[in-house]
């Protein structure tokens, strides 16, 4: 059975065997539930939807709105899709132990002084060198607030914080061309819509853009997120001296084209082009 018939499986097991978020009793915005857990905001059936379409309209206009693409995963996780990757969890003795311990990765959970540290392969400093490289942080991860089961709402906040490993690992950067390849590989190994609904985001690109997307990273996303491991499973704070390739390949991720690489050398060519049309002119 594939990668993708097993989580198709999996999924219809979560309709069997729903958070209990599917037994709270109806309610309208002028009888609203008490939350569930902190910061929980209950919603409606109409609100869910309203704001499924409008952080969806909302992040196309802008992909670098967080917020909204946040809002946006909440929206459409429910009730099948956030079911399936909890059920994920719990049938992986180390999703297990990640849903009860529930750990936060923060910048002081993981004292990024410690990770700068360690050996120039690792894990940990491979994270460390791509979040100072993109300027990014890990304590800009918005906090779940639209998932109505408690525990549903910490599996979603373990993939938005974990998204930041991801890009370490594959070397990717956030620019839309990296953004995208990610998210490519992220539909396939977590089925959360937010992450195919942000492939739209692909008519925003330049056509050299999309062509060098259609023909180098979509085909490696493909690949790598059929045949990849459920990342939601990876313990990352117990990998993190760990040698990045070697974890790359138990986990089964070919190391992508490197994008900063690509536009430097067509930088690099368009100069070389210009200087010699120029000499050519005078």
């Amino acid at each position: 059975m594939s990668v993708l018939s097993r989580r198709g499986a999996s999924s219809l097991r979560s309709l069997k065997t729903p958070c209990s978020a599917c037994s709270v009793r109806p309610f309208s915005v002028f009888n609203r539930p008490q939350p569930n857990y902190p910061g929980h905001v209950p919603l409606t059936t109409v609100e869910r939807g309203a704001l499924a379409l409008g952080s969806a309209i909302g992040s196309l206009i802008n992909p670098r709105r967080a917020d909204l693409i946040a809002a946006l995963g909440e929206a459409t996780a429910t009730p099948f899709f956030i079911y399936r990757l909890r059920d994920a969890m719990l049938s992986d003795p180390t999703g297990r132990r990640i849903l009860r311990d529930r750990p936060r990765i923060t910048s002081e959970t993981l004292q990024m002084t410690h990770l700068r540290s360690l050996p120039e392969n690792s894990v940990g400093r491979t994270y460390a060198k791509w979040l100072d490289r993109e300027g990014v942080s890990p304590d800009t991860r918005d906090n779940v607030q639209y998932i109505d089961d408690e525990e549903c709402a910490y599996v979603m906040q373990r993939y938005r914080e974990c998204h930041d490993f991801y890009h370490a690992v594959t070397g990717l950067p956030i620019f839309v061309e990296g953004e995208l390849a990610l998210k490519a590989l992220e539909f396939l190994n977590t089925l959360l819509p937010m992450t195919g609904l942000s492939l739209f985001a692909f008519v925003r690109m330049k056509p050299a853009e999309k062509e060098r997307f259609l023909s180098l990273h979509l085909p490696w996303a493909v690949r790598s997120g059929l045949a990849s491991k459920e990342l939601i499973n990876v313990y990352w704070e117990e990998v993190l001296e760990k040698d990045v390739d070697e974890l790359r390949r138990e986990l089964n991720i070919e190391q992508p084209p490197d994008l900063r690489e690509i536009r430097k050398m067509i930088r690099r060519q368009q100069k070389e082009e210009k200087e010699r049309l120029k000499q050519m002119s005078g």
